[in-house]
Order: C-alpha cells, then structure tokens, then sequence
C-alpha cells in the first residue's frame, strides 16, 4: 500500500469514527500537480497533515464540548 492509499485510509476511518463523509471528488487527482519536482519536501507534508488533523481535532472537542459530551 503506497502511504497516499494509507493515508486515505486513515482519514477514512477517522471520518467513519466521527460519522462524516468526504465527497469523492476530494479523493480525485489534482492534475496540476503531476510535476513532482514542485512539490514541496516530505516532511513539511507531513507536518501540514499533522496541523490539518490537529486542528480538525480540536473542531471536533469544540463540537463535542457544546453538544454536552
């Protein structure tokens, strides 16, 4: 499994878990970046998936704080 397939996966359950779905069409190809050599190093990727998470996270106890969970 290439880590963009693990990648979707994980986002998937973790979506699952919280009962949301991603339309499809997140999922599909940009084809403006099919020139890898722009693409920016994998680890400040990374770190942008980690802060994305994070603060979907925190979205979710503030959520959860103000349905009474």
């Amino acid at each position: 499994m290439t880590p963009e397939e693990r990648a979707r996966e994980t986002i998937d359950e973790l979506l699952r878990c919280a009962g949301l779905k991603l339309p499809m069409q997140i999922w599909l190809r940009d084809e403006s970046l099919e020139d890898s050599d722009n693409l920016p190093d994998p680890d400040i990727i990374a770190l942008e998936i980690v802060e994305d998470l994070e603060t979907a996270l925190e979205q979710f106890r503030l959520i959860a704080e103000d349905i009474g969970g």
